[in-house]
């Protein structure tokens, strides 16, 4: 199994870190765990060490017993530098809970703790886990801070939303569970990792809503299941993953990156700023077609009249738009969800949207599409059909994106 290295820093969430710790531990995987000297104000070291079996570094000054090995793991014969010994061996680095003053000082290079100098030396997969008051958190440093480490290719967890330490506050800022922690780690490992290293993927997901006054809106029966199925297949094969989701309720996938968004504009807009780094779209999202043309500031009366009426306009074809602004190696799926599965129609589709290829499901069937955990699909590329015999969502994902590497393929074989 893998060597996680799990950095804890001070914050109420330090907590979690030790079922993290423990669970990781479960599942066979040897556990390192550096600690900032704010976090034992929260959680004792010893706490760690008698999970993890292992003695838990603080000080870069201080000296390591195991000289950098990990649990199982054989102590080199000679006693090198602690920093760099125990980052050497790793798999993977995990700060969690990130608080914002240790973002801050990851951000900047600062190197005063065993944690944050040996995160500096680390050359395997790193992420972080923020989690700190709502306020902290939305602040434009910390946004900052994330923002840098993203662009040097530290993995960062969007934390939870809910109740928060202080009594009585509720916002964005929550530890995610160690469950999640666990599975955006082991996402991160080499071993879990295919033949999509280097990929970027934007998936996009959900139904948008378009208003109609404050409480009303028009949308779809989309539950975003189908989307969140080709990015998690996407992040296993090693793809670095960005899933725009609209109004979806389910937990996203671990190791990828997720923008929420509401309306079919927000969407675009999304689609937009990620697309022209992307080198695979999957729009597996279902925009509305329409939207109100003149979206009431006040809810709609029962008592205005004895009926209404709703003047509609046409929203923007992301799709086609986004197709016509690509560049030369990039593939494109659109998805097609009709009633009776008309293949000429995905294969008009295609042609009008300028994409590589349609995935088609007849969403008229109660055993599969909408909401289902299961589906049923054709796949219409230019030159070909491939059907998908009825499957779970992840199994026809996994279909999917089989389609999606050959067709790349085919790209870079021609001449």
């Amino acid at each position: 199994m893998a060597r996680i290295l799990l950095g804890v820093s001070g914050g109420i969430a330090a907590y979690k870190a030790l079922e993290l710790a423990r669970l990781a531990t479960k599942a066979g995987h040897g556990v390192r765990v550096l600690m900032t000297p704010a976090a034992q104000r929260f959680v004792g070291a010893a706490s760690f060490e008698g999970i993890v079996g292992a003695p838990v570094l603080i000080d870069e000054f201080e000296r390591d017993p195991l000289r950098g090995a990990f649990p199982g793991d054989e102590p080199p014969a000679h006693d090198p530098i602690g920093h760099l010994a125990v980052v050497q061996g790793a798999d993977a680095f995990l700060v969690a809970p990130a608080s914002a003053n240790t973002l801050a000082k990851l951000a900047a290079g600062i190197c005063d703790s065993m944690l944050t100098t040996a995160f500096l030396a680390c050359a395997a997969p790193r992420a972080v886990a923020p989690a700190m008051n709502d306020r902290m958190y939305a602040d434009a440093a910390t946004q900052a801070n994330l923002a840098t480490l993203r662009e040097r290719r530290v993995r960062v967890i969007e934390p939870d939303t809910g109740a928060l330490a202080s009594r009585g506050e509720h916002g964005t800022g929550r530890l995610p569970s160690p469950e999640r922690l666990l599975g955006e780690v082991e996402a991160m490992l080499p071993a879990a990792r295919g033949g999509w290293d280097g990929l970027r993927v934007l998936v996009t997901a959900g139904g948008t809503r378009e208003p109609i006054d404050p409480v009303r809106f028009i949308s779809n029966r989309s539950s975003g299941r189908m989307g969140l199925a080709l990015a998690a297949a996407a992040a296993r094969r090693g793809a670095d993953v960005t899933l725009v989701a609209a109004n979806v309720s389910l937990p996203p996938p671990p190791g990828v990156r997720t923008v929420a968004v509401e309306t079919t504009g927000e969407l675009a807009a999304a689609v937009a700023a990620e697309f022209a780094a992307a080198n695979v779209l999957l729009m597996a999202a279902a925009p509305a077609d329409f939207r109100a043309a003149d979206p009431e500031a006040e809810k709609i009366s029962r008592e205005a009249g004895s009926g209404m009426r709703l003047a509609l306009e046409p929203t923007e074809d992301i799709l086609a738009g986004v197709a016509r602004q690509r560049r030369e190696g990039q593939t494109l799926v659109g998805f097609a969800a009709e009633t009776g599965g008309s293949v000429e129609r995905a294969r008009h589709k295609l042609e009008r949207k300028g994409v590589d290829a349609i995935v088609l499901n007849d969403v008229s069937r109660s055993d599969i599409g909408f909401d289902s955990t299961s589906n049923e699909v054709t796949i219409v590329e230019r030159s070909s059909e491939h059907h998908v015999p009825r499957a779970s969502k992840d199994d026809v994902a996994e279909a999917i994106l089989d389609r999606v590497e050959a067709l790349r393929a085919e790209l870079a074989e021609t001449p």
